[in-house]
């Protein structure tokens, strides 16, 4: 059996049994049948029987809850829906896009209260985010996210704050300007999941873990197909996000993308006085040597890398996350960040990695088709922990035919295109990344933005 503590520092220190819990044994027959023991599963899973207690809700794992990318994130919580505020504005209009973004906000609080209704200990801490400039060319697309926010009258919740004002609170190197955010918590993400599925079990949930779905059918009647028996449900619920992609009917809907993080020691109480950061409040910055922080409940800085590798076919293995190229990266851009990891001799006791789902145009699908009794939540793009508590929300209601504010949300009705066919794929995402890191280092060494988006930036924007 698998050593599930190894695969992150949070699985490791979620305070949970990680012992899989019985794989199915034989057909059965439920109301709704989830494919993955994700956030994604297990909110949709948590609305439902919430909504309903009547439903028999079946969730089927390969692995065991938590094994993904709910487990392994950055801890991030944070109001920030994964599709571009501007693109969301010029393409549904600004009531839409004022609408998801409320929704984002609620996700955020949303979790907190399930946590503490749940009696769930998350390590939840809502102390807000910053998205730090760390060159001068960052400086005013900071001003341009609040001035799109303020065009569809969200700006309350953020500020912009300064680069001494910011180093009073926090010591990070070469700060210009941040922009914060009040809507935004730090959590233990892989005891979320954990904690998530323990709850939806007391409401009752069944949970089989160590059971790979192998495919669906729709007809005569949906069925999630396994290889020691199969879920016959009015509803299949497709909630496995990146791992999706090994299925042959919607592979070519999601792009699995690894992301990856190391983890420091705990630090001595003198360092962390001297580097500040007492709020607990996530952190982000673009660039080179840009990343996704987290000061952990312990007392340790989670620092996650912008970078990744995205398999071709999208083959996804368990040591697919095991870049040690990239390992060195973080561990380096962490010390560049703080210079006192270095002065210190600071180790890092932990890195690991995960995969996310990309759709095609960056917009989620959170979809329900009553014909075919197929649901699905997925494409969060790398922010999932917040967005996936809004694609349960959406999907519940959807499944109970309930009009809510959430049911008009175009993710609603949303079905991305497919990602090209293999080469072209690869191929396509190597280009474009490299483009993109070619444009941000050209941007760094002038300190100046081109006026014009590159060929790589028109591409991924689009």
């Amino acid at each position: 059996m698998k050593d599930y503590s190894g695969f992150s520092f949070w699985l490791e220190t979620s305070g949970d049994d990680l012992t899989p819990r019985p794989g199915i044994d034989g057909s059965i027959h439920a109301d709704i049948a989830i494919l993955g023991a994700g956030f994604s599963g297990l909110w949709t899973a948590y609305y439902l029987i919430k909504q309903d207690p009547s439903l028999r809700i079946v969730i089927l794992e390969k692995e065991i809850a938590g094994f993904g990318a709910s487990g392994r994130n950055g801890g991030w919580c944070v109001a920030e829906f994964p599709y571009p505020l501007r693109s969301l504005i010029d393409n549904y209009g600004s009531e839409t896009a004022r609408s998801i973004q409320e929704q984002m906000v609620r996700s955020v609080d949303e979790i907190g209260s399930v946590c503490e209704s749940e009696g769930i200990d998350a390590h939840y801490a809502k102390t807000g985010t910053f998205d730090i400039a760390r060159s001068p060319h960052q400086v005013p697309e900071i001003h341009e996210h609040l001035d799109t926010l303020t065009e569809i009258g969200q700006e309350a919740d953020f500020r912009i704050v300064s680069g001494p004002e910011l180093r009073q609170d926090i010591r990070v190197s070469n700060v210009q300007a941040a922009l914060w955010n009040r809507n935004g918590a730090s959590v233990q993400p892989a005891a979320l999941a954990r904690g998530l599925a323990r709850a939806v079990e007391k409401l009752g949930v069944t949970i089989f873990e160590q059971t790979a779905v192998t495919g669906y059918e729709t007809q005569p009647r949906p069925r999630l197909k396994t290889e020691r028996g199969d879920v016959w449900a009015e509803t299949l619920v497709l909630a496995g996000e990146a791992y999706l992609s090994q299925l042959p009917q919607v592979g070519r809907q999601i792009m699995p993308m690894t992301s990856h993080m190391v983890v420091t020691e705990p630090l001595p109480d003198e360092l962390w006085a001297q580097i500040g950061w007492d709020k607990r409040q996530v952190i982000t910055g673009p660039g080179t040597n840009g990343g996704y922080l987290n000061h952990t409940r312990d007392g340790r800085i989670a620092f996650g890398a912008y970078q990744s590798v995205n398999p071709f076919r999208s083959k996804i293995t368990d040591n697919l996350d095991q870049q040690e190229e990239i390992f060195a990266h973080a561990r380096t851009a962490a010390r560049e960040w703080f210079p006192l990891l270095r002065l210190h001799g600071i180790s890092f006791t932990h890195a690991w990695g995960g995969v996310f789902g990309v759709p095609r145009d960056r917009m989620p699908t959170m979809r329900y088709d009553r014909e075919t009794g197929i649901a699905s939540t997925r494409g969060y793009t790398g922010e999932g922990v917040a967005t996936s508590n809004l694609g349960g929300r959406m999907l519940a209601d959807q499944i109970l035919d309930r009009v809510t504010e959430l049911t008009v949300l175009p993710m609603a009705t949303h079905h991305s295109p497919d990602w090209e066919m293999e080469p072209l794929r690869w191929a396509g995402t190597q280009l474009v990344k490299r483009g993109l890191q070619r444009a941000e280092r050209q941007a760094e060494e002038s300190g100046e933005k081109s006026d014009k988006p590159s060929i790589a930036q028109r591409i991924w924007d689009r």
